[in-house]
């Protein structure tokens, strides 16, 4: 099977269910920024010294890859027979339990810090980042068309979630967040 369809060569793609759009529109910009983060996520598991984060990072990016179809397959009656999981609660529910969970073992944070420390925190406020992106970027999409609201409150969630991952990996590598100094 070749990689290359050459359906693409003309600024046009194609969504679930077969509507072909431009590469640009919002929906591609959407599902395009979750990729981005998904595979900035996994940039950053190669780096994660604990164990258990690197595999609910490997959850988030399956769970990303849902939030991804969904968001690429128009909720129309038409794609309902191609029977897509959409993204369910479950995903956010998750998230807050992970940020609780995570955020316990923590000291209290008394300042702003600056994305940094080790390795591995500072890529997961690039993953805070991006997440915040996609979140504006689904926001703008959800204006246009229907998508369900668990696609921008997991996102919110996972924008929360690794920035309490980002700290939690600098407590477990002995390295101090990076305090904003005025």
């Amino acid at each position: 099977m070749k990689i290359y369809t050459k359906t693409g060569d003309k600024g046009e793609t194609g969504l679930f269910g077969g509507e072909r759009v431009p590469k640009n529109s919002p929906r591609i910009e959407a599902y395009g920024t979750i990729d981005e983060l998904n595979a900035f996520i996994g940039l950053a598991v190669t780096e994660v010294k604990d164990e258990q984060v690197k595999e609910l990072l490997l959850k988030i990016q399956n769970q990303l890859f849902t939030v991804g179809s969904d968001l690429a397959t128009p909720d129309t009656e038409k794609n309902k027979k191609l029977n897509i999981e959409r993204t369910p609660a479950e995903y956010y529910k998750e998230a807050e339990e992970a940020i609780d969970k995570y955020n316990d073992k923590l000291e209290e944070l008394k300042s702003f810090i600056l994305p940094g420390g080790s390795k591995s925190a500072a890529m997961l406020h690039v993953c805070r980042t991006i997440a915040r992106r996609a979140e504006r970027v689904v926001a703008g999409l959800k204006d246009t068309v229907n998508l369900s609201d668990n696609i921008l409150i997991f996102l919110n969630r996972l924008s929360d979630l690794f920035f309490v991952l980002s700290r939690y990996e600098n407590a477990v590598s002995g390295i101090p967040d990076v305090e904003w100094k005025k």
